[in-house]
């Protein structure tokens, strides 16, 4: 067998905790494996890193540090926005998910921080949700499929 390189398109499953060992996410729970391309920026970089040098059939535990996952959390990424942005009878709710698109078109999260009705400013955070968190990943190698095509 040989190791796992960049370029290749690999199928893995995959298990995400937390330090405390909450489930964040599990290939197996969608009972299929994910397939990428090693080293092309589909998965956050701990992760594309950590498939490097495995074979087919081997498991690894990893623990990442939010520097090689979703990195740590920005100031500048929690603004002030004008509720007026808002569709006319919008319901803000503190902690909810929000859907939008920046002004290229972009596909935006962010979670809803505080909203002061009286202000007609609510405070979003477009932050990663697992900014600023380890995660823990337990990964088997299921597949290769030689170089990606492009």
């Amino acid at each position: 067998m040989s190791k796992i390189n960049a370029g290749q398109v690999v199928s893995v499953h995959y298990t995400g905790t937390f330090d405390d060992g909450t489930k964040f996410d599990s290939s197996h729970d969608r009972g299929e494996p994910i397939t990428f391309n090693v080293g092309a920026g589909q998965m956050i970089s701990g992760f594309d890193n950590a498939v490097v040098g495995m074979e087919v059939g081997e498991t690894k535990n990893v623990r990442l540090e939010p520097a090689d996952a979703y990195g740590e959390p920005r100031e500048d990424l929690v603004q002030n926005i004008d509720t007026n942005l808002f569709p006319e009878g919008f319901e803000f709710v503190v902690g909810a998910t929000v859907k939008g698109e920046s002004p290229q078109g972009q596909p935006l999260l962010a979670t809803i921080v505080s909203y002061q009705p009286d202000s007609n400013v609510v405070v979003l955070d477009f932050n990663h949700p697992m900014a600023g968190k380890s995660l823990n990943f337990e990964i088997e190698v299921v597949g290769v499929q030689g170089t990606a095509q492009g």
